[in-house]
């Protein structure tokens, strides 16, 4: 198999993005026994009801399907804690809220999908939370972008879902800049960057005229 043909179709999508959520670990509780199981990505030891045992997120989406097990939820991912950190995101307008995990927005899609039984309370009550919490990240994503005055534009704490949307945005911002530059006849070299690293993500941005 050759390694270099996903680099060559480009970026990640979110479809995929959402596929390498599920290789993430959670805590289940079994509903009955199962024995050990021998996985590519590793063993799963056998089930024992009601204790708590960690398994791939693909695996416990599959036995709570199968009413085998209940899928516990990870701390950030309640009503009072969203709407805590959504509180924070639209008091300050310059700061992504750091107490969200890097896949946290493909996170919370595939477990609402796949166990909103399992999430406690309401979960009309935390989609609504969430989705708000998305729109005023994407608001600060934008308005970040629009600041082409500045060099250097740093956000840290952006999900990868996040980033790999945003993606098609700022591709569009610097290619109209290209375009802006031709247009008036002056020599525009316009360099970007994005790095993506589990702490964040920077847009970097160099724009140098020449007469």
């Amino acid at each position: 198999m050759n390694n270099n043909n996903h680099s060559a179709s480009g970026p990640l999508t979110p479809a995929e993005v959402a596929f390498l959520c599920e290789a993430q670990s959670v805590t289940i509780i079994p509903r009955q026994r199962l024995d050990g199981l021998d996985l590519i990505g590793g063993y799963i030891p056998p089930f024992h009801p009601p204790q708590r045992t960690t398994i791939p997120l693909w695996l416990a989406l599959l036995l709570k399907r199968q009413r085998r097990c209940n899928i516990v939820p990870p701390p950030w991912l309640s009503a009072p804690n969203i709407e805590r950190i959504l509180k924070t995101e639209t008091e300050n307008q310059n700061l992504f809220c750091p107490d969200l995990p890097y896949r946290w927005l493909e996170t919370a899609e595939l477990l609402l999908e796949g166990c909103p039984d399992d999430l406690g309370g309401d979960d009309g009550e935390l989609r609504v939370l969430l989705r708000g919490l998305r729109e005023v990240r994407q608001g600060k994503v934008r308005e970040g972008l629009g600041k082409l005055e500045a060099t250097y534009l740093q956000m840290n704490n952006l999900g990868l879902l996040e980033i790999t949307e945003v993606r098609g945005f700022a591709k569009g911002v610097v290619d109209g800049l290209r375009k802006i530059g031709a247009s008036t006849g002056v020599g525009l070299v316009l360099g970007w960057m994005m790095m993506i690293s589990r702490w964040g993500w920077c847009f970097i941005s160099m724009v140098f005229w020449t007469g």
